[in-house]
């Protein structure tokens, strides 16, 4: 067995480890572990509270008092947390419940908004003068014209100015009123012709004498929503259009209701184009008919003139009673037969006689007045493409061909039939099969990822976490890890090794070819139970050894 010495380093065993270790370090050393023990403390705090600290975002900004007090007592009763910034004008709460409160504060007409109407009248100052109470009724006025507006579903928020002149004892120089109105719409939204008038003649029946004409409405883009104050021909061509529009959307409809179930949904596009006369025609024509017989003509007017010189009055006849008679009743028929001249009734020469007759009868006539409908088509136009069939081929294939001519005719006259084709209208109809182009849509390609709005956020959100982690990191590796490294090595003792375990390292035991005799032990074993007496009576040695092993030393 070799006599060989190890070097064995010994740890004394310390009852208190880190106060000695302390003891040991310089006085630079222990600034240096202080400042790095706070360094990590202060980036844990940090942590912390950044964690249980929520993100806090704008709610609403620039509220009136009225309108923060009623958000802030519903957001009491909703159990959201809220702060004040910017000396009360904004409203915070955490960034995760920002959408969501908004959302849920809308359903319930909060913010209701600023606007200011007849309680102005309350707070009139002494000695106010007439020019300021003047000003102060239009501003009401104004406040409640706007409160009835925003009170429709479509109007977002609205103003309303009032042009109220003054008066003066002259009727002739007498201005009129006038009012402007601009209306925000809600997204989506819009207004027809009969909800703008009506707002009109709200406005021109609360003011007194002012004319609806006077009256202009805009909306948020400065489009003019009211009729032009020149006339109504703005209007009537809005109307032409959108009728017109109307009618080609409903004889494309119609094509496609009657083309679809044939090709298919999607393999049929129609465009109908629709030439509409608006013009007003009104015509008069007067008819006179030949005359007619006078029993079934009316008589106008009628004229009869006589005129007679009675003879010179002789006795005649045989003197008696007859003679002394008086002369009979005359008579004259309208359609009789004149008497002679000179002749009268009873065929006794009655003297000269003239007698004329005039009878105006009515001239038959027909007015007749014609006005024409206002909207008439005078000609369509249908364009109508049709796709190709689709079909399967014995390999499972899927191909397309056209559509036969006869079925195609077919079809061109279902589309006639159905917008009602006429010839002498001029109408025209084309039906066209064609392959579609499936192809035409492109992918877009997604944007680099950091580029992509929800991956900055995201990292704008890590980035102080991150940061902390990181300094939090170079105070541990930079400060803290080496002080610690200090205190914990201790001083070595260089002690030998007994000679038992010099022989476990150094010696290399052999082994004869034959068995021991009966009774005696192996040196091996003696060695072995050595070793393990030594790891029991000093362990630290033996773990030192077995670290120099493994660090690649050989014990001397």
């Amino acid at each position: 067995m070799s006599s060989n010495v190890a070097e064995i380093s010994l740890q004394p065993v310390s009852q208190n480890a880190l106060g000695a270790g302390l003891a040991r370090l310089s006085a630079g050393q222990k600034l240096k572990f202080g400042l790095g023990a706070l360094g990590l403390l202060a980036v844990g705090l940090a942590l912390f509270f950044m964690g249980q600290q929520p993100d806090w975002r704008v709610l609403y900004a620039n509220l009136s008092d009225k309108d923060g007090g009623a958000v802030v007592a519903q957001l009491s009763q909703m159990n959201i947390p809220y702060q004040h910034a910017d000396g009360g004008q904004a409203i915070m709460v955490p960034a995760d419940k920002v959408h969501d409160t908004r959302l849920r504060l809308a359903s319930q007409g909060l913010p209701k908004g600023t606007v200011n109407g007849f309680e102005l009248m309350e707070n009139n100052r002494f000695g106010m003068t007439q020019f300021q109470e003047r000003l102060t009724f239009q501003r009401g006025l104004e406040g409640e014209l706007t409160r009835t507006i925003q009170s429709l579903s479509s109007v977002q928020a609205a103003r309303v100015h009032l042009a109220l002149p003054n008066q003066n004892g002259f009727f002739r120089e007498q201005q009129k009123p006038s009012a402007s109105i601009m209306l925000s719409l809600h997204p989506g939204r819009t207004l027809d012709k009969a909800q703008v008038a009506g707002i009109v003649h709200l406005v021109a029946s609360s003011v007194p004498e002012m004319n609806p004409k006077a009256v202009s409405v805009v909306d948020d883009a400065g489009s003019l929503l009211s009729a032009s104050p020149d006339g109504q021909a703005q209007g009537a061509d809005t109307q032409k259009l959108q009728y017109t529009q109307q009618l080609e959307q409903n004889y494309t409809r119609r094509i496609l209701d009657m083309l679809e179930p044939l090709v298919g949904v999607g393999n049929v596009k129609a465009q109908v184009n629709a030439d509409v006369d608006f013009s007003l025609v009104e015509s008069t024509s007067e008819q006179h008919r030949p005359n007619q017989t006078p029993d079934s003509s009316a008589v106008r007017s009628q004229q009869i003139v006589e005129d007679g010189s009675a003879p010179s009055a002789q006795p005649a006849g045989v003197p008696g009673a007859t003679t002394n008679q008086p002369p009979a009743t005359g008579t004259a028929p309208i359609n009789g037969a004149a008497a002679p001249l000179g002749v009268a009734a009873n065929g006794s020469n009655a003297g000269a006689t003239r007698r004329e007759s005039v009878i105006n009868y009515e001239v038959d006539k027909t007015v007749k007045v014609v006005r024409e409908a206002s909207g008439t088509v005078r000609r369509l136009s249908a364009a109508v493409v049709i796709n190709h069939r689709s079909s399967t081929d014995r390999s499972g294939k899927t191909v397309t061909e056209p559509i036969p001519p006869e079925q195609l005719a077919q079809m061109t006259a279902l589309v006639r039939e159905t917008i009602g084709f006429s010839q002498d209208r001029g109408d025209s109809v084309n039906v066209v099969n064609a392959a579609f182009n499936v192809n035409q849509s492109t992918e877009v390609e997604p944007a680099v990822w950091w580029m992509q709005a929800e991956n900055q956020e995201l990292a704008r959100s890590l980035a102080w976490p991150l940061g902390l982690v990181a300094v939090g990191l170079l105070v541990l590796l930079g400060l803290v890890r080496p002080a610690f490294k200090l205190m914990t090595t201790q001083n070595t003792t260089v002690v030998a090794a007994p000679p038992q375990l010099n022989a476990v390292l150094n010696e290399t035991p052999e082994r004869p070819g034959l068995p021991m005799p009966a009774g005696q032990v192996e040196p091996e074993v003696l060695r072995l139970e050595d070793a393990k007496r030594l790891a029991k009576e000093n362990p630290m040695a033996v773990a030192n050894i077995v670290k120099g092993w493994v660090n690649g030393e050989v014990p001397v």
